[in-house]
């Protein structure tokens, strides 16, 4: 979503000739075409992995760079008839979604929760989303129950948390924030003071709703960024990045994060056009 808002709002601003194309695809899957050289530049809602790396250097992708544009705040949700729950635990999340988790009854959550069946709706496997859920709550990067509805389109996830009444699930704030009439988003508890933090902008930019607030980053390809045309773009994002954040329903960066992430283009723009 993020780098649609800014191709839109790039094209808006009369770029001229730069023909910008967006495809759509989990975090892991977009660094996969990323690595084949496939792409000039990749969305990721997580840091690239080791391994994920090594298939670059393979393919001689070239030193790429990543930039920080926003930020974001993982909500976890509910039915909107759902009256019993309205802050969770990191412990009680992770006995929900942890390997081999048997929880099927909101009464196993929590004893005083009612006698009602939990459906779980979660992000599909190749999802950035999924990857920071699972290593946020469960400890490790991939480790989840299996038994779930799973769906890289969040569209999808906010349709059967919407319809099923038991339900709960969990996405990027800006889905939450286009549907909060159908939803209703759950608060966290903070395992560092305890207080049960609700998902927002100031929450996410503050810290406080730890540990589901999340950075989200650029990744340009080495090579693509010598190009004019690459650097225009990536310019345009760091100096409109809260109206591109906004219009992607993603939380601004914080004075701090913008700050070094401009530092971080204006060097890696000397680098490139020294070679």
């Amino acid at each position: 979503p993020y780098t649609t808002a800014a191709a839109e709002l790039f094209r808006r601003a009369g770029a001229g000739k730069v023909n910008i194309t967006v495809g759509i695809s989990g975090t892991g899957g977009g660094f996969e075409r990323f690595c084949r050289g496939e792409t000039d530049l990749s969305d990721a809602s997580r840091p690239m992995r080791v391994r994920e790396a090594a298939v670059c250097k393979t393919n001689s992708v070239g030193a790429w760079r990543a930039f920080t544009v926003a930020n974001d705040a993982l909500t976890v949700v509910v039915n909107r008839e759902n009256t019993w729950a309205t802050c969770l635990t990191v412990a009680e999340l992770k006995k929900i979604w942890e390997p081999g988790s048997k929880v099927n009854n909101w009464r196993d959550v929590r004893s005083s929760f009612p006698n009602e069946p939990l459906r779980l709706f979660g992000a599909g496997t190749d999802s950035g989303t999924f990857e920071y859920f699972t290593e946020a709550i469960n400890g490790r990067a991939r480790a989840s129950r299996s038994d779930y509805s799973a769906s890289e389109d969040d569209n999808v996830l906010v349709q059967g948390v919407a319809g099923t009444k038991g339900a709960l699930g969990y996405f990027g704030f800006s889905y939450f924030e286009e549907n909060q009439s159908r939803l209703k988003a759950l608060q966290v508890e903070n395992p560092k003071t305890g207080q049960c933090v609700a998902p927002s902008i100031a929450s996410a930019q503050s810290n406080a709703y730890k540990p589901l607030s999340r950075p989200l980053f650029i990744y340009a390809k080495g090579s693509s960024f010598k190009r004019r045309e690459v650097q225009a773009f990536l310019a345009y994002i760091f100096a409109n990045e809260k109206a591109i954040a906004t219009r992607a329903r993603f939380v601004p960066l914080t004075t701090a994060q913008l700050k070094r992430a401009r530092i971080n283009f204006d060097l890696a723009i000397k680098a490139a056009n020294r070679t």
